[in-house]
């Protein structure tokens, strides 16, 4: 009798706790606005970088990166994580301010605030028939690629995980819908659903650097991970051309989006993808972007915690269950 009700107390608690934290965000989210862009944003930028060390994610940030890059002082390393929260900051702050960021001159393809590397490739994609799938990590601000593949008419559903807070969620995923188009929330069924746009001849677009429960071995930085089979199992299906696109953040809040050639993807020797190399060829493609630019990555994330222990008898994980 006492256990349901305890249990019933801690689901209570925790859900007013989700409430009262998404309220705070959302509460000085819409302060904010209130101020122009520019300064809002570099406002969130420094106050993150004085908080973000505050929370207990900094110690797995410092953690993680203390483990990437053994051979940088610890004086660098705290910089790299000041710059990621940041850059957090910015990419919270951008959700309201995207509509002003991504405004453009009467005529343009763009804004003028947005570099493109890689343009024939969205031209390529958009005028041919697919499938095609293009996938990146959690670089930049990664939520202005379907934006900009939208502004040159190529059509992307864009497979993403909703935050764990679930009124924080229904916000985001309001904001997403407005300026991203299609969309398909990560979980049971969401495999399925990007096949049927693959099968369509549609184009699909996936963040890979996730840490995945039960996932496919392997490495970043070159310690052990996870990660989801997913984009190699749905290329090995179709076998359609995979895509690399990612977003660097520049200074004076501009970006570069940058989209490149089809990966050569590994094979079998009966010729069909592998699905373990191509798996780590997603992992070390991301590695290199992480390298380029340290604190433009979430270093917080529990990536490279491994599952342990053995699956119970019956069960399997989700095609796109993350941590």
């Amino acid at each position: 009798m006492f256990r349901p009700l305890a249990a019933r107390a801690s689901r209570g608690l925790k859900i007013a706790n989700y409430w009262t934290i998404a309220q705070l965000s959302l509460g000085l989210l819409k302060t904010v606005r209130l101020l122009p862009a520019d300064k809002a944003l570099d406002f969130l930028d420094n106050a993150a970088r004085r908080l973000g060390p505050l929370m207990g994610r900094h110690r797995t940030a410092m953690s993680n990166l203390r483990a990437a890059y053994p051979e940088k002082p610890e004086a660098e390393l705290e910089a790299i994580a000041r710059d990621m929260w940041g850059n957090m900051a910015r990419l919270a702050g951008e959700y309201v301010f995207t509509d002003q960021l991504m405004r453009r001159e009467p005529g343009a393809k763009l804004p003028s605030n947005v570099e493109i590397e890689g343009e024939e490739f969205f031209l390529r994609l958009r005028d041919a028939k697919g499938p095609h799938i293009l996938f990146t990590g959690h670089v930049g601000n990664f939520e202005l690629l379907p934006i900009v593949a939208a502004a040159y008419g190529l059509k992307v559903t864009a497979l993403f995980r909703a935050p764990n807070n679930p009124f924080l969620a229904a916000e985001l995923l309001e904001k997403r819908t407005e300026s991203m188009g299609e969309l398909v929330a990560s979980g049971r069924g969401s495999a399925f659903q990007l096949a049927r746009v693959l099968e369509t001849n549609g184009n699909v677009g996936v963040l890979v650097d996730q840490k995945f429960r039960h996932g496919i071995p392997g490495t970043f930085f070159g310690r052990p991970c996870e990660t989801s089979p997913l984009l190699a199992k749905l290329a090995r299906q179709f076998d359609c051309p995979v895509h690399p696109a990612r977003c660097i953040r520049l200074p004076g809040n501009r970006f570069r989006l940058e989209l490149r050639e089809k990966l050569d993807l590994p094979r079998t020797p009966t010729g069909t993808v592998d699905i373990a190399a191509t798996t780590q060829l997603l992992n070390d493609t991301v590695e290199g972007w992480v390298r380029e630019h340290p604190g433009q990555w979430m270093w917080f994330h529990k990536r490279w915690k491994l599952t342990g222990g053995k699956r119970r008898p019956g069960t399997r994980p989700s095609p796109t269950s993350v941590e």
